[in-house]
This record gives C-alpha cells, structure tokens and sequence, in this order.
C-alpha cells in the first residue's frame, strides 16, 4: 500500500449532478480519494452558472453560494464560470455554452505534474486525451461517475468506480450504517442463475485501497456478499440482463441463519 501518495480532486459539478449525482457528499469524495494514506493536494471544483438568473433568483443565488461555501470548507478551490448565451443567426435557437471543461482539462494537465493520481468525476467522453495524456506522466487516474457515463472514458482509466457503490457518498434512507443488519446499500448482482432463480450481490462496505479484491472470502476483501432470489427484485425487472456489473440495485440487508439476504431489490441506474 502506498502512502503519502499526492492525490488531486477534479469534479466538473453541474455534469455530475445532472447525471445521477445530485446530494454528493464532498467530504465522503476526499476520504475514498486519499483512501490508503493519500494526501489531499488539489481539490478542485469547477461550477458553471447562469449570471443572469444569478440576478434575478434570489433562492437560486443563495443555494450557489452556500454550496460554494460547504465545499471551501472541506477545501475544495472552486471555479465559477458564468454559462455564455447567444442566438444562432440561422435558426434563431438560443444556446448556452460554458468553458469550464476547458479550464478543468488545463487544470489537470498542468497540476497532474505534482500528483501522484487523479481522481475525476464526469460523464464526459471529451476527458479521454486529458487521462491518456497523465498516464503517460506517470500519473494513476480514477474515474468516479454515476450515470450516462462515456464508455471510452471508462475504458481510458486505470479504475472505474460506480459513486452509487461508495458508502456515503450519496444519500440514502436507512436508519442503520451502510452494511448492517437491516441497513440499505447499493451494489452489483455479480452472480446469478437464470433456472435456479437466485444469485448473489456484492456490496462495498469500507472505503479502503484494495478495491481489486472482489472477493468477499479473501479478509483483505472490502466487499460483501448476499444471497438475492428473483422473488426481491422489482415486478418488472427483467432477469436475464442477470448477471451484471453495469446495473447497480438499492436493497436491504437481513440476516437469517444461512447469512445475509438482500431483500425489496430496486434497479437505481443502468447503462
């Protein structure tokens, strides 16, 4: 396990909340980031906005500002870039553009020479040359998406992870911690039989550097396992999409005298 690693935050904000991260927890993102020992360098945050809402709506103004305000104090530096407006001459359609990925390419670019891994949260394929271009500095780089998330961006990084699956990380209705007996998780069906009807799901539990362990048996493993029969999953789901990584279900966890059971199975995202 390496320690002191430098690590660097980059989390283009409006694209992560449009694509299934609304309610993410800043404070969760830096400690999966610097799991195993890693040391906070960079932590930046890049946020387009609309000025001229930013005018008028006095309740869109002061949620900016507070959320400006919540990630300075974890440390994050924040970006703020107002959406440009203009009128296409041919159509007379009114488009909104914003440089902020531009800024967070050139950010990561010139800072990755001081970091040891980069971890990035986007759905956006146009990151692909920015990660090919830091590995090849020498540079890890993790990718945390949520949904929509470019296919070739997942395939460019040197991990993926799915930030439905990081405890914490989203907000999620359970009166238990995540992974105990009557708590409320996310996580993968990585097994299942289509004759026999049942399968297993895997859950993480601990955000911990040995993610690549997988399985459950191994004590260095931060995963968990549940049995899951098709009688749990939702009315309408389709089983024989059954076994997948991609599809990430919310369900209980009980225990009875042969382990944990995962139970009232519901399909959260899908690819």
């Amino acid at each position: 396990m390496k320690t002191n690693e430098r690590v660097g935050i980059f989390v283009d904000a409006v694209n992560v909340t449009m694509n299934g991260g609304y309610g993410l927890r800043y404070d969760i993102l830096r400690m999966f980031a610097c799991r195993g020992g890693g040391v906070a360098s960079r932590l930046n945050v890049y946020l387009c906005y609309d000025a001229n809402r930013l005018k008028e709506d006095h309740e869109y103004r002061n949620k900016t500002h507070r959320f400006c305000e919540v990630l300075r104090d974890f440390e994050y530096k924040v970006t703020e870039k107002s959406i440009q407006t203009y009128t296409n001459q041919e159509t007379g359609e009114k488009v909104s553009k914003s440089t902020i990925d531009m800024d967070m390419a050139v950010d990561m670019l010139v800072q990755g020479d001081h970091l040891d891994k980069v971890v990035l949260l986007s759905s956006s394929g146009s990151y692909v040359s920015v990660v090919n271009a830091l590995q090849n500095k020498g540079c890890r780089v993790e990718l945390v998406g949520f949904d929509n998330v470019s296919s070739s961006l997942k395939r460019s990084v040197d991990a993926s992870i799915s930030g439905y699956l990081i405890p914490g990380l989203l907000p999620i209705e359970s009166p238990y911690e995540w992974g105990e007996n009557g708590s409320r998780v996310r996580g993968v069906c990585y097994d299942f039989t289509q004759d026999e009807g049942y399968g297993f799901l895997r859950f993480l539990t601990r955000k911990e550097d040995c993610l690549w362990i997988t399985d459950s048996r191994d004590q260095e493993s931060p995963y968990k396992t549940v049995f899951a029969h098709i009688s749990q999953f939702e009315d309408d789901f389709d089983s024989s999409y059954l076994p997948s990584r991609e599809l990430i279900f919310e369900f209980d966890i009980t225990e009875n005298d042969k382990g944990f059971v995962a139970e009232n199975i519901v399909l959260v995202s899908a690819p």
